[in-house]
């Protein structure tokens, strides 16, 4: 009896491998297009027909998304299936905001630990630039250029951490929860003294992750998602007295001759 032969790996194959690496590890993201077919098949060294070979195998898999006219994009089928039930239960039933911020205590904990203990020279790099991207924002009045780099800030850690699941799911959990940690940057933002603190906090999870300090980068962080978490019970603490006190004066306003 003949010996079997291994079996011959397509060309598209390893392509469709390549791309579908740059995806998980979060070189390639959501919502990012493509190079132009040309030039893509130039950075890999084939041939256009096996790039599109590769580029329809992917698509099939519900990751790539080609559009007539503007080229190849990535989807977020990583993400989506986690986001869009958790979102609505999230609105249902505002009790889980707890569990949520109690699992990302935990994600980002390690994310920041992972990260101090394994990160290049280039993603020190590119935390030194979100980091100084979020200082910048500190100083203005662009709340919302803020909110979007402090999301930006946590997740360069978490892909700094070298967990395709940690970068994926903090991805996924930060777009679960992104009203409410906007609502939250909101309250804070009125409160000098604790925006100060924020500001603090972020600067001790940065500091301890460039200079390679695992235990005290993941200390930093559960310190940070446990003042998020002190502040968005505070802040919902004020929203019920406002209604409560905005009830009254509806109440008041009805009797009144």
């Amino acid at each position: 009896m003949l010996p079997r032969r291994p079996a011959v790996t397509r060309l598209a194959d390893t392509v469709a491998g390549e791309l579908e690496k740059r995806i998980l590890e979060g070189s390639l993201k959501p919502g990012d297009l493509l190079p132009s077919e040309r030039d893509l098949a130039l950075e890999l060294g084939v041939s256009r027909p096996s790039l599109r070979e590769a580029i329809q195998k992917l698509a099939a898999k519900g990751l790539l998304r080609t559009h007539h006219g503007s080229g190849t994009s990535v989807t977020d089928r990583l993400e989506a299936h986690f986001v869009d039930p958790w979102q609505d239960m999230l609105n249902g039933h505002p009790l889980l905001q707890q569990d949520l911020l109690e699992f990302r205590q935990m994600l980002e904990s390690q994310a920041a630990y992972l990260a101090a203990e394994r990160a290049l020279d280039v993603d020190i790099q590119r935390l030194d630039l979100a980091y100084a991207a979020l200082e910048r924002t500190y100083a203005s009045d662009d709340l919302q250029a803020c909110i979007d780099r402090d999301v930006a800030f946590h997740q360069v850690i978490a892909e700094a951490a070298q967990n395709v699941l940690i970068g994926h799911l903090s991805a996924s959990l930060m777009r679960v929860i992104h009203g409410h940690v906007s609502g939250n940057l909101e309250h804070l933002h009125a409160q000098p003294k604790r925006w100060d603190q924020l500001q603090a906090q972020h600067h001790a999870i940065w500091q301890a992750i460039r200079e390679h300090r695992p235990e005290e980068a993941a200390r930093a962080a559960r310190s940070h998602i446990e003042f998020v978490r002190q502040s968005m019970q505070d802040s919902a603490r004020d929203d019920e007295r406002r209604l409560s006190a905005m009830r009254r004066l509806g109440t008041l306003t009805s009797v009144s001759p």
